[in-house]
């Protein structure tokens, strides 16, 4: 491994392209996100970033143009349409009696 000099140091850093972000928020939505953050053993900006990376995500989905051909949409017009067919891991899993339920309750 080579040894890193000044000059590769400043390329490596030269190559990430952080922004920072900076907001105001009332104390008790701070509290709201540290509490939450450290449910999820996460740091408050990485909580953050993540969040909000993932509501523009849906935004975007959400505004996303999606174009196919008219058989494609007749496909997909068909399989939205056609009757569901049964989970049989999902039908299993409603008839069992939720932990919380008396053994001699019956469905």
């Amino acid at each position: 491994m080579y040894p890193m000099t000044k000059a590769t140091a400043m390329t490596a850093s030269a190559k990430r392209k952080d922004h920072p972000l900076s907001m105001r928020l009332p104390e008790g939505d701070i509290a709201i996100i540290d509490r939450a953050a450290d449910l999820r053993g996460r740091s408050r900006t990485d909580f953050v970033r993540e969040a909000a990376v993932r509501a523009a995500e849906e935004v975007l989905m959400e505004s996303t143009l999606v174009r196919m051909s008219a058989e494609g949409f007749e496909s997909f017009i068909q399989a939205v349409s056609a009757p569901a067919a049964p989970v049989p891991e999902m039908v299993a899993s409603l008839r069992r009696r939720a932990p919380w339920e008396k053994a001699t309750a019956k469905r």
